[in-house]
């Protein structure tokens, strides 16, 4: 399905330098804020209160919110927990007071504007357990490249899948940067979200990937330099991708709008990491293959020499 077909190529090829010297840069600016500034990690990663509180009504979030938000607790987290009366509230450490305190001056505050809202739980994460889930999310993040570099090796050649992961850690680092930059709270959601856009990111490399096989394929193009069969490649898929991207990034505009606090923050991550994939699979994924010198023989299947005994008659 295409909406509409340009005719002719679109030389990307031609302004790659100039667009990697950008990406380069970015990429640069996005590592130094990561060390500079940090991520503003999430509860989940430094440790807190976990309270589950039950209403007998549907209860107002945004309510709840601004009262624990007067407390002092202004990275809390507060969201629905299995149906519209359980709510499931994260409280970040703070100093000089204890996880019971907290709790009880939140269950306090809740009874003041609510007095039939019950206690159902009090748990108190501790920094350990977020040290456990950053060192788990860390791996997940390696597993996931590894994975995609042997998948792309065996699917295409060791340059493409090289030049894959250059472009989609360049995607991920800039988010992690923008997180940075920005002070956003980073939480397993967001993790989840920088986890799924590897995954979509290289999807979108793969489909490029494989229409320049097919062109280095086609004795049509045999006369094509190599900038030219990437160019032929990326403008023959430029319509799939506005579909694709597009109807993705309508789903993540919805979440983005009505998803409310609980899902800001994934979806933020979901667009810049769409917006970052589409210009890496073009500028970055396909010129790093250009320039680690990939050619129409690495995608060839090798002739078999054929041996002079074959229908011999002896």
């Amino acid at each position: 399905m295409e909406f509409f077909r340009i005719k002719k190529d679109i030389p990307f090829m031609r302004h790659a330098l100039v667009f990697n010297v950008i990406s380069a840069l970015t990429f640069v600016a996005a590592v130094f804020f990561l060390f500079a500034k940090g991520l503003h990690l999430s509860i989940e990663f430094t440790g807190g209160t976990v309270m589950e509180v039950a209403y007998t009504k549907p209860a107002d979030l945004e309510r709840i919110r601004q009262n624990i938000s007067e407390l002092g607790f202004a990275d809390s987290q507060v969201q629905s927990f299995g149906t519209a009366q359980d709510v499931l509230i994260r409280l970040p450490v703070q100093s000089g007071k204890t996880s019971a305190q907290a709790s009880t001056q939140v269950i306090e505050v809740l009874k003041a504007q609510d007095p039939t809202v019950s206690l159902r739980r009090v748990e108190f994460v501790g920094p350990q357990v977020g040290e456990e889930l950053a060192h788990d999310g860390l791996t997940a993040l390696a597993f996931v490249v590894i994975g995609i570099m042997i998948y792309l090796a065996f699917r295409f050649e060791w340059k493409f899948a090289v030049a894959a992961i250059i472009a989609n850690l360049h995607d991920v680092i800039i988010i992690l940067g923008f997180f940075a930059f920005f002070q956003w709270e980073f939480s397993l959601t967001v993790l989840a979200a920088v986890l799924a856009v590897l995954g979509y990111s290289v999807n979108e490399s793969v489909v490029v990937f494989d229409r320049v096989r097919e062109t280095f394929r086609d004795r049509r193009f045999g006369k094509l330099e190599t900038a030219d069969v990437m160019n032929h490649a990326i403008t023959s898929t430029i319509s799939r991708t506005v579909i694709t991207h597009g109807s993705t990034q309508l789903m993540v505009l919805s979440m983005l709008i009505f998803g409310g606090p609980t899902l800001h923050y994934f979806a933020v991550a979901l667009t810049i990491g769409i917006l970052f994939g589409i210009y890496s699979s073009v500028f970055v994924a396909a010129a790093v293959a250009m320039w680690l010198g990939v050619k129409r023989e690495d995608l060839l299947k090798p002739v078999k020499p054929k041996d002079d005994t074959d229908g011999a008659v002896v």
